[in-house]
């Protein structure tokens, strides 16, 4: 009877889902956004193919995801449980706060997306093409606002770019950073700003609903089903992606760090991520272990290049 009833429970354990330890995963800007639709994209994923049991969603925005890094790197050090979202924007935002906590405070896992860029005015402005909005900057720099997410982040690089590509000096570009996408939506929307720049996604419902024109993405291509010529097309020698992140606690044993990695290469050949992507628009740059740390590494040096040439670090 015993060793009948120790296999029944063993039979049991094993049919039930073996689901990973449940996450809580920062997103470090407000709601609305890139990196907040990819924690809820996540959170979504990971729950319906059962490859965590529980995961949920925390908010910590401010200084292009600094404050959120910061708070992570701190709070959440030495636990598996924890993941944290970032990316390009955030790459920028180190480097233009002069911040103490960096990429290096934390264990990088996995690039997850691309995403182009998206230029955009309001349906009313008069500014009908790229081209228009080239002129108006030429003529006076600061009479142009363009509305983005945060200070350095891929939003204000691609500005800048756009300003050195036009023959402006980029440091006089009029730049106006946003915590969050939907705040930056808001001010694009209500004409407080002359223009908007943030990734495609974030306007894609605005731009079909017929409130906002789309000028210009910044792929080398057009993008399929996206009605809009590239900024090169437009006249405009540009080039520019945004990617995002997913990144783990510091001071985690090398099999948390296995065991997180194993549970994203399951999230991401999972059909519902899959649909994920498709729906999003996002592209798939799915890049994990040493591969994606050496790319980090220069993608921050990359970005400190840019950054220094547009004026915005020394």
């Amino acid at each position: 009877m015993k060793h009948t009833f120790i296999a029944t429970i063993l039979a049991a354990a094993i049919a039930l889902p073996a689901y990973a330890a449940d996450y809580t995963i920062i997103a470090p800007a407000a709601p609305g956004g890139g990196w907040d639709q990819t924690a809820r994209s996540l959170q979504t994923a990971l729950q319906q193919e059962k490859i965590s049991g529980n995961v949920q969603v925390q908010n910590v925005p401010g200084a292009g995801g600094t404050i959120g890094l910061a708070q992570f790197s701190s709070q959440a050090a030495g636990n598996p449980n924890s993941l944290i979202v970032g990316g390009y924007v955030m790459v920028g935002a180190i480097l233009t706060n002069k911040s103490p906590v960096t990429l290096k405070n934390v264990t990088p896992i996995a690039r997850l997306t691309g995403e182009y860029e998206a230029v955009v005015v309001p349906a009313s402005s008069d500014i009908k093409t790229m081209a228009d909005l080239v002129a108006a900057l030429k003529k006076d720099p600061g009479a142009v606002s363009w509305g983005g997410g945060s200070a350095g982040g891929t939003d204000h690089i691609t500005v800048g770019l756009i300003a050195k590509a036009s023959g402006v000096d980029p440091t006089k570009i009029n730049y106006v950073a946003f915590s969050g996408g939907g705040e930056a939506l808001a001010a694009i929307l209500g004409g407080q700003v002359t223009a908007g720049v943030s990734s495609y996604s974030e306007f894609e419902s605005q731009v079909k609903a017929g409130t906002l024109r789309l000028l210009a993405v910044s792929s080398d291509k057009r993008i399929d089903g996206v009605d809009a010529p590239t900024l090169k097309e437009a006249g405009t020698d540009v080039s520019i992606q945004n990617w995002r992140m997913v990144a783990a606690a510091p001071g985690l044993s090398a099999e948390q760090v296995a065991a997180i990695t194993s549970d994203f290469e399951k999230l991401h050949s999972s059909a519902t991520w899959q649909e994920i992507l498709k729906t999003k628009g996002w592209a798939d740059t799915y890049l994990s272990g040493d591969a994606f740390k050496a790319q980090l590494e220069k993608d921050v040096a990359a970005t400190e290049g840019i950054l220094k040439e547009i004026g915005l670090v020394q």
